[in-house]
C-alpha cells in the first residue's frame, strides 16, 4: 500500500510540476513578444519535461508569440516526435534544443530569438563588456559561438552549440542572434530580457564614444549579486505578474 501511495505522490507531483512549467513557458512566450523579441516564424523557447528528461515542451512553428496559450505547446523527444500537442515542429528548434537538454543535464529551460539588438551585436564576433551594472551579470558567464552555416537543421551543429555553451547562461551565436539557458525558465526569460538589452546599451555607448569598462575584479563581484539564478528568477517576477494581468486567456489548459 506505501509503495502505490508513493506512486500516485509521485504522479501528482509530476502533474503539478509540468503545469507549472508550461504555464510559465506560455507566460515567458507572451513577454518576448509583447518585448518585440518574435520576427516572424523565428524563436524558440524550452523547458525540459519533469517526468521525461529525453522530452520538452516547445511553442509551436508558426505560432505568434503574442497569441501563445498554454494548449497551443508540443512535447517532443530526443528524436524529433512530437509525443504530444498538435502543432507543427521548428526543426531548428530542434537541432538546437534537443542537443541542449540532450547533453547539458544541468539545463531545464533554454531561449533564442532573432531579437533586434541581439543580432546586431552578433555580427560583431565578441562578447560583450562590463560596462554596466546589469552586464556584469554576462561578465565571464557567456560565450561566443562562431561557426555559423545557416539555417540550424542539423542536430550536429546543435551539438557544437551545446558544447560551447557548457555550464555559461549564454551563448552569443555569431550572425544569427542570442541564446540563454539555466535552471528555471524565468531566470532565462530575465537573461534574455537584460542580454538583449545590454547589447543595446553596449551598441549605444560604442556609437556615441568610448565606454569605460568596469574593472575585471569589480565585474566579478558584481557578477556574484546579479548574475546568479535566484537574482534571475526573482528579477522575472515583476513581468511575469504583468503577464498574468495582462493575458488572462493564455491558460487554457488544466
Amino acid at each position: 500500500m506505501a509503495e502505490i501511495a508513493e506512486t500516485a505522490h509521485s504522479e501528482i507531483d509530476y502533474s503539478i510540476e509540468r503545469t507549472e512549467r508550461k504555464k510559465k513557458l506560455t507566460a515567458a512566450l507572451r513577454v518576448f513578444g509583447k518585448f518585440g523579441f518574435d520576427e516572424g516564424v523565428a524563436g524558440h523557447f524550452t523547458v525540459r519535461d519533469p517526468e521525461h528528461d529525453d522530452k520538452f515542451w516547445v511553442n509551436p512553428f508558426g505560432k505568434s508569440f503574442k497569441q501563445m496559450k498554454m494548449s497551443d505547446l508540443i512535447l517532443v523527444d530526443h528524436e524529433g516526435s512530437i509525443v504530444h500537442g498538435s502543432g507543427l515542429l521548428n526543426r531548428a528548434a530542434f537541432a538546437i534544443h534537443s542537443q541542449i537538454h540532450k547533453n547539458l543535464p544541468h539545463v531545464t529551460a533554454a531561449a533564442h530569438t532573432h531579437s533586434l539588438y541581439g543580432k546586431t551585436w552578433s555580427t560583431l564576433g565578441r562578447l560583450l563588456d562590463p560596462l554596466t551594472q546589469d552586464s556584469c551579470a554576462f561578465f565571464e558567464d557567456h560565450v561566443l559561438f562562431d561557426d555559423f552555416t545557416g539555417v540550424v537543421n542539423d542536430t550536429s551543429e546543435g551539438e557544437r552549440i551545446a558544447k560551447a555553451l557548457g555550464t555559461k547562461k549564454a551563448a552569443i551565436l555569431q550572425n544569427h542572434g542570442l541564446l540563454t539557458a539555466g535552471k528555471t525558465i524565468d531566470e532565462v526569460a530575465w537573461w534574455y530580457i537584460t542580454m538583449e538589452r545590454t547589447c543595446q546599451a553596449q551598441l549605444m555607448a560604442e556609437a556615441a564614444g568610448d565606454p569605460v569598462k568596469i574593472r575585471p575584479d569589480v565585474a566579478r563581484l558584481t557578477r556574484t549579486q546579479m548574475g546568479l539564478p535566484e537574482a534571475g528568477y526573482f528579477s522575472f517576477q515583476p513581468i511575469y505578474n504583468v503577464a498574468l494581468e495582462e493575458n488572462p486567456d493564455m491558460f487554457d489548459e488544466c
